[in-house]
């Protein structure tokens, strides 16, 4: 049986327009330490975007959560954080800051599958019920 590891994530929220505090989950970020798992997943629903703001910059926002995945991905592309060790980058990634890209406080669990655990958090908190 595998051991169950610790685990911690974070939701990934657009501020369309940061004075107004409303916000859309559109992915999570999860890393666990023990692993060395660090993975980022996004669904962008574009209409309810829009619904806040319907002047909101689609392709802006595509980019910025492209480079979280890259960084979480630590590619070539992601530059000198992107060469951070995973739970380091994970932590600069969930760091508070007022901008279009927000992430909520971060959260911790246990579980024996993180790429199971991150389908679970997207379907709980991002993407939106059937």
């Amino acid at each position: 049986m595998r051991a169950v590891d610790s685990y911690d994530y974070a939701v990934v929220r657009v501020v369309p327009r940061v004075e107004r505090e409303e916000f859309v989950n559109v992915g999570i970020i999860l890393s666990c330490g023990a692993s060395g798992f660090l993975q980022a997943r996004f669904a962008l629903d574009e209409a309810r975007l829009r619904a806040l703001d319907p002047r909101v910059d689609i392709d802006a926002v595509r980019r910025h959560l492209d480079a979280m995945a890259a960084i979480c991905a630590g590619t070539p592309d992601s530059g000198p954080i992107g060469r951070l060790p995973p739970r380091a980058r994970f932590h600069w990634l969930t760091a508070k800051r007022s901008a279009i890209i927000q992430t909520s406080p971060t959260h911790m669990g246990r579980c024996t599958d993180m790429a199971a655990t991150l389908d679970h958090l997207m379907r709980r908190m991002v993407l939106a019920p059937e």
